[in-house]
């Protein structure tokens, strides 16, 4: 079966959590971002997409240092892990699950809605094999559940590099 460039499936989180739940959301993010003394805040701190939100304490738009630093300051003042935490409680009655993810930022998604949702749409027996490559393969990562699962090989990575590596070696062995 060829697939390819062909859209096998949508779940939208708008529908799932309905508009006053997401302005409710926004709203309560919103305000305890206001609160955080982060080094610098840059903008687009809430990221809408089709199955999640994605909020960034520092803003998306921050620069590669910018960015670094914020990293810098995270591991330090824990700031992403005690915003889940407060979340948690806010928002307890919506099931949902938080994931750190990168640098500068988290997922907020519906339980059971990780990034192996998107077994769902491959048939077990459609491949002999499913590798999957991710660089937070940790529990509370937004690679873990993935990475973890029955159906896939991990490869925990740090960047690009690593990933081609370990494809010319999978590929020439």
């Amino acid at each position: 079966m060829n697939r390819l460039s062909q859209e096998i499936g949508v779940t939208s989180i708008n529908a799932h959590l309905g508009e006053a739940n997401i302005k409710r959301f926004v709203n309560w993010t919103l305000g305890y971002l206001s609160t955080l003394d982060c080094p610098v805040k840059r903008g687009t701190f809430i990221e809408f997409r089709t199955g999640m939100f994605n909020v960034s304490p520092v803003g998306r738009n921050c620069s590669r240092g910018e960015r670094d630093a914020f990293e810098e300051f995270d591991r330090e003042h824990k700031v992403r892990e005690k915003m889940i935490e407060a979340m948690k409680v806010e928002f307890r009655d919506l099931n949902l699950t938080y994931s750190i993810g990168g640098q500068i930022s988290f997922d907020v998604f519906p339980e059971g809605w990780n990034k192996t949702y998107c077994l769902n749409y491959i048939g077990e027996d459609e491949f002999d094999e499913i590798h999957f490559f991710g660089d937070k393969i940790f529990p509370g990562g937004n690679d873990y559940e993935l990475g973890i699962h029955e159906r896939t090989i991990e490869h925990k990575v740090e960047n690009p590099d690593d990933t081609r590596r370990i494809c010319e070696e999978l590929w020439f062995s």
